[in-house]
């Protein structure tokens, strides 16, 4: 039997995902990524000493990155090596008012408890239904390709989604068990990573909460980039072949079948199937014809994206106090920052932040006495970015941490890059500049994703974080991991 061409477009973590797996199956795969260096938003860059991770800098739920390494009979002790952070994370609430959140489940239960007292025997309570959220919704929801309906129609998985709140408020869920405003704040963060309120982000979500407790908080020595590293090098073991700085045109398709994807450069690569690891709004609207459209631009316009982000990245000419790994700056109310990001669209009057000094754990990431910064604001997609307005908000916040942390920064910053809404777009075409693809609302769950697959062209695929199963790192290995077990199913 003849082995099947498979062009995959992007190579960030859904990408290289469905690549391995497919070339692991006996497809001929090769993969094209615009820019000069793979990850899409995992990529990396070096200046001045330092190296900065450009997006992604926390590792959460472990397993999931062993179970795809697993899938390939290795480990990722077999690419890079593995820090388990303690404190996982430190949370600033104001000055003088910070909680570092140790590793150790014991010592978090005593510091709730100190905050709330009966805090830790609730906090036992809602463990215990996000451990189950966990194994029944990362180790089998997800990997679900949500084509039909019929995927979730067996009575076991029905009474399974009931018990997962799924039509309950993140929000609604944690004030069941805790009173504290300082301890509820800590409960929802982690659905920030969902791209919504705890308002709006279904209670089968609290599944993040036992990724972020129980199986805590690690760092890859090298940075977040160690991973696409060890999966670039994965890749072409299976006979992956990558070409960089290689920009698809036009996917043509003929008759209802892509047949052959057309680069920049004018050069067409036939091929019997395409995966697009791209942004899936720039594939369905800009790289193919658009009678073979899954969705109009209208639709497009009214899914609720995930958020964009003002970056940071700084080197400072000497070592930091009272900063750990992450931060987290909470010393300004949610409430209107979120209202600027979903709300009512706008740059923030006195945002939240996210503070990472990966320096703090790895002397790589940075010359001897001195450290590596990356600062990050949460911000409405498709808001104008100019040079004037990044800079008013970097020395906002920037006054803002030098005085909780109380010392002087900005005239020690050695180097300093930002990024935003206009170089996601360039680097990435990301839809209205989105950081982290499409919100994981109700409304935009399973099912009520961007199909996996084109409805009209019976051989283009999609993946990554606009479909299923949604936006950050782990998912995005599943999302690879789905699609390519849709497409063997469909071709073998």
């Amino acid at each position: 039997m003849k082995q099947k061409h498979v062009v995959v477009i992007g190579s960030g973590f859904a990408g290289l995902s469905a690549a391995t797996h497919l070339a692991a199956n006996n497809f001929s795969v090769t993969l094209l990524e615009k820019n000069d260096s793979p990850g899409g938003r995992a990529r990396k860059f070096s200046a001045q000493g330092f190296t900065f991770d450009m997006g992604p800098s926390w590792y959460w739920m472990p397993d999931v990155f062993e179970d795809y390494f697993s899938n390939f009979d290795k480990k990722p002790a077999d690419y890079y090596e593995l820090l388990r952070l303690d404190p996982s994370y430190s949370v600033i609430y104001g000055q003088d008012d910070v909680l570092d959140i140790p590793a150790n489940l014991d010592e978090f239960k005593a510091k709730l408890e100190e905050i709330e007292p009966g805090a830790a025997a609730q906090l036992d309570k809602f463990l215990a239904q996000a451990k189950y959220k966990y194994q029944i919704g990362i180790h089998d929801l997800v990997k679900r390709p949500s084509r039909s309906l019929m995927e979730f129609a067996s009575l076991a998985l029905m009474k399974d989604v009931m018990r997962m709140d799924v039509f309950q408020s993140m929000s609604s869920h944690v004030r069941k068990f805790f009173k504290s405003e300082k301890i509820i704040r800590l409960m929802e963060f982690p659905v920030l990573f969902l791209g919504e309120t705890a308002e709006n982000i279904p209670a089968l979500y609290s599944l993040m909460n036992y990724a972020d407790i129980v199986l805590g908080t690690w760092y890859p020595k090298g940075g977040m980039h160690e991973i696409i590293s060890g999966m670039v090098a994965l890749a072409e073991e299976k006979g992956v072949k990558i070409r960089y700085n290689t920009e698809v045109e036009e996917i043509e398709i003929e008759q209802g079948e892509a047949k052959r994807v057309r680069l920049i450069s004018g050069e067409r690569i036939k091929t019997d199937l395409v995966i697009a690891g791209a942004d899936y709004h720039h594939v369905d609207r800009h790289l193919i014809n658009p009678k073979y459209s899954n969705y109009s631009e209208d639709y497009w316009d009214k899914r609720v994206l995930a958020p964009s982000s003002l970056l940071f990245y700084l080197g400072i000419g000497k070592k930091l106090k009272n900063l750990r790994h992450h931060n987290l700056f909470f010393d300004e109310p949610l409430g209107p920052h979120a209202d600027a990001i979903y709300t009512n669209p706008r740059w923030p009057e006195k945002p939240l932040f996210y503070a990472c000094v990966p320096s703090v754990t790895d002397d790589t990431v940075a010359p001897e006495g001195m450290e590596n910064l990356f600062l990050l604001i949460p911000l409405a997609t498709d808001l104008e970015d100019s040079e004037e307005i990044r800079e008013k908000y970097y020395e906002m916040i920037m006054e803002r941490l030098e005085k909780i942390t109380g010392q002087e920064i900005r005239s020690d910053v050695i180097f300093k890059r930002s990024y935003a809404h206009s170089d996601f777009k360039a680097d990435y075409h990301a839809y209205k500049g989105n950081a982290y693809g499409l919100a994981n609302t109700l409304k935009q769950t399973a099912l009520l994703k961007p199909s996996l697959k084109n409805k009209k062209v019976s051989n283009l695929f999609y993946t990554g974080q606009l479909t299923v199963p949604g936006p950050g790192v782990p998912p995005s290995l599943i999302s690879g991991y789905v699609v390519a077990k849709e497409v063997i199913r469909e071709n073998s």
